[in-house]
C-alpha cells in the first residue's frame, strides 16, 4: 500500500517520523465512541439526503453507479451563511517560525474533547488516481454537515472495491496516511475567522469553525502536494492537457494560475475538435521530476456554478452543489439558480463524466509550462528562455484574486503574487523553486499567457487557445522582447509591442520592480527561508536593460 496506516509494536514511539504531537492528537479522535463510519457513497448520500441542512432537489444525477450513488439520486444543495469562500488568514503551520505550536495543541485538544459528545462521521478516500502515486486520506466530520461529508467523498476517490485493490498494489511511500478532523460548529473568540492548523510533515490537520467545503479540499491537497513534494514531484496546482499526434511526440502543456484566471478554461477547451486531446485535471496533479510524468489526484472537479446557465450540457454532471439558490421551475420543481445571485463563488462537485477525454495519469513527459498572468504590461503570451527566468517569474506570478478566496473587495481587484498560483504550500518556497527550476534544467519549456488585455485590448480567450494551438503544432513564431535576451514574444495582430514607446517601458519597468520588490519584502518577512539570489539578479538585470 502507498502510505502507513498500522505500526509494529517496535516502531510506536516518539522517534518514529510519522508520529508527532499534532498528528496523535488528530488521529486519536477517529476512534472515540461518538464516531460512526461511513463505508460508502451510499450511505453518505442518504446521511446528506435527510439532514434538515440540505435541500433536495428534482434534478437527477447521472452516473449514480459509477459515482457509487443510490439510482435515484438528486442533486442536493448545502448553502452557508456570509463566508463562502476560503479563509486564507485561518491557517497555521505547526513547524513553521512563525508557529506556537504548544498553544494550537493546546487548542486542538480542548477542541477535541468539547465536541466527545457530539455524532462525527469517519470515511477513507484516495488522493491520487494511479498506482505510482495514491495516499490514503480519513476524514473525521461533525454530525450536521452531512453534504461536506458526501461532497470528501465524491471530490476524492472513495475506497471501493477497485480502488481497495489498486492501492494495495500501489507504490509504498514511506509517509503515514493524511489525517483530517472537521467540526464546523467550533467557536472560540480567540480565532474569530475560526482555525486550520496543518501538520504537513506527518500529514494531519483539523478544520475549526469553517463551514466551506473547500477548506476540507484544500487541507487535504495541501498534504498530499507536501507529500509529493518530499517524494520527487512537483507539486501543482494548476490544470494539465495533452495533443497527441500520429507523426511527431506527443505535446503536454500545464497551467498555473488562481481560480478566476482561466486555468480550467485553457485546460478544458476542446479547439473545436483539431486534435485528439486528453485532460489530466483542472486544479490539482504532480509531476515526477525524474521523468515528467504525471498524475491527478482527484476524480471530480470543485467547479463554479456561475459559469453555466441552468439546462446547459455542464449542469447535468453536478452532484452535490453549495452556495446557490433554489427556485421553483415550470413544472414545479425544485431546480438551481446556477449564477452567482444569492452571492459570489456559488460551487459544485463535478463529477469526472462532464469530461469525454480524461486520464488519470499521463506518461507522456511534460514539455510545456504556462504561468497564466493578468499583468497588462505582458503581451499575450512571452517565452522565457532560461530555466532561471522561467522560475523566477513563477515565484513571482502576478494575477488577482477572485471570489473562491474570502477577502475584502479591495483585495480581491489589486494585482498580487501569487508563487506558482500555489497559496496552499506547507514547505519552503525556495523548495518549490528548485523543483520547477529542474523541470526546466532537463527541457521544460516555459510561457507566460496574458488573460487580462494589453495596449487598452482586451485578450480573447479564443487567442489564447490559438496560441496554444500554435505552440502545439510547431507554427509559433517569436521576436526578441526588446532588449531582453532571455525573453521573447510572438507577435500577434492587434497587440503591438514598442519599445521606443517610453511610458510602455516605464510601466513594464515598474511590473518588473513589483516583483522585485515582492521578493525582497519576502525575505525581509522570512529570515529563516531565504530565496537564491539569482532571483533578484534576474529581475534586476532585466530592469536595468528596460531603462
Amino acid at each position: 500500500m502507498s502510505t502507513r496506516e498500522r505500526f509494529a509494536e517496535e516502531e510506536i514511539t516518539k522517534e518514529n517520523h510519522i508520529f508527532s504531537r499534532t498528528r496523535t492528537t488528530i488521529e486519536s479522535a477517529f476512534y472515540g465512541n461518538n464516531v460512526v463510519d461511513v463505508a460508502s457513497v451510499e450511505q453518505a448520500y442518504r446521511l446528506a439526503e435527510k439532514s434538515s441542512a440540505t435541500i433536495v432537489t428534482n434534478l437527477p444525477i447521472i452516473h449514480t453507479k459509477e459515482l457509487g450513488l443510490p439510482d435515484d439520486a438528486k442533486m442536493i444543495v448545502d448553502n452557508h451563511g456570509d463566508v463562502v469562500g476560503r479563509t486564507a488568514k485561518a491557517r497555521r503551520l505547526i513547524g513553521s517560525p512563525e508557529s506556537d505550536d504548544d498553544k494550537l495543541d493546546g487548542v486542538l485538544r480542548e477542541a477535541i474533547y468539547s465536541a466527545r459528545s457530539r455524532k462525527f462521521y469517519k470515511t477513507d478516500v484516495v488522493v491520487g488516481l494511479d498506482e505510482e502515486f495514491m495516499l490514503k486520506a480519513h476524514l473525521a466530520i461533525a454530525e450536521g454537515f452531512e453534504v461536506n461529508l458526501l461532497s470528501y467523498m465524491l471530490n476524492f476517490q472513495f475506497l471501493n472495491d477497485e480502488y481497495e485493490k489498486r492501492y494495495e498494489n500501489s507504490k509504498q511511500y514511506d509517509e503515514g496516511d493524511i489525517y483530517l478532523y472537521a467540526d464546523p460548529s467550533w467557536h472560540d473568540a480567540a480565532y474569530p475567522d475560526g482555525l486550520v492548523i496543518i501538520d504537513a510533515k506527518h500529514n494531519a490537520a483539523a478544520v475549526l469553525g469553517l463551514r466551506y467545503f473547500g477548506e476540507l479540499k484544500k487541507a487535504t491537497l495541501t498534504l498530499a502536494w507536501a507529500t509529493a513534494h518530499r517524494n520527487g514531484y512537483a507539486a501543482c496546482h494548476g490544470g494539465e492537457k495533452a495533443f497527441h499526434f500520429k507523426d511527431k511526440d506527443d505535446k503536454v502543456f500545464a497551467f498555473y494560475g488562481l481560480s478566476g484566471s482561466g486555468k480550467s478554461t485553457l485546460t478544458h477547451a476542446k479547439h473545436n475538435g483539431k486534435f485528439d486531446i486528453t485532460v489530466l485535471h483542472d486544479d490539482a496533479f504532480v509531476i515526477n521530476r525524474k521523468d515528467g510524468s504525471s498524475v491527478a489526484l482527484e476524480p471530480s472537479y470543485f467547479d463554479k456554478t456561475n459559469d453555466y446557465l441552468p439546462g446547459t450540457k455542464e449542469t447535468n454532471y453536478f452532484t452535490t452543489v453549495m452556495n446557490v439558490g433554489v427556485t421553483l421551475d415550470a413544472d414545479g420543481k425544485k431546480v438551481l439558480v446556477t449564477e452567482d445571485l444569492r452571492n459570489g463563488n456559488g460551487r459544485t462537485i463535478k463529477s469526472r463524466y462532464a469530461s469525454v477525454n480524461r486520464v488519470d495519469r499521463e506518461k507522456a513527459p511534460i514539455t510545456s509550462i504556462f504561468w497564466i498572468m493578468k499583468d497588462n504590461s505582458l503581451p499575450p503570451v512571452v517565452k522565457l528562455e532560461d530555466p532561471v527566468t522561467a522560475a523566477t517569474f513563477g515565484v513571482t506570478l502576478a494575477t488577482k484574486r477572485s471570489t473562491a478566496e474570502n477577502v475584502a473587495k479591495t483585495a480581491r481587484d489589486a494585482l498580487v503574487i501569487e508563487p506558482f498560483a500555489d497559496p496552499f504550500r506547507a514547505y519552503l518556497l525556495s523548495e518549490d523553486y528548485a523543483d520547477f527550476k529542474e523541470l526546466f534544467e532537463n527541457g521544460v519549456d516555459c510561457y507566460i499567457v496574458n488573460t487580462a488585455d494589453f495596449n487598452g485590448r482586451d485578450i480573447d480567450k479564443n487567442l489564447t487557445l490559438k496560441i496554444l494551438e500554435d505552440i502545439a503544432t510547431g507554427a509559433d513564431v517569436w521576436k526578441p522582447f526588446g532588449p531582453l535576451d532571455n525573453m521573447s514574444y510572438m507577435p500577434l495582430d492587434g497587440y503591438a509591442l514598442d519599445f521606443s514607446d517610453e511610458e510602455y517601458k516605464e510601466e513594464l519597468a515598474s511590473r518588473f520592480e513589483i516583483r522585485r520588490d515582492w521578493i525582497e519584502r519576502y525575505e525581509e518577512t522570512h529570515p529563516h527561508a531565504q530565496l537564491p539570489e539569482e532571483i533578484t539578479d534576474c529581475l534586476n538585470g532585466m530592469i536595468k536593460k528596460i531603462k
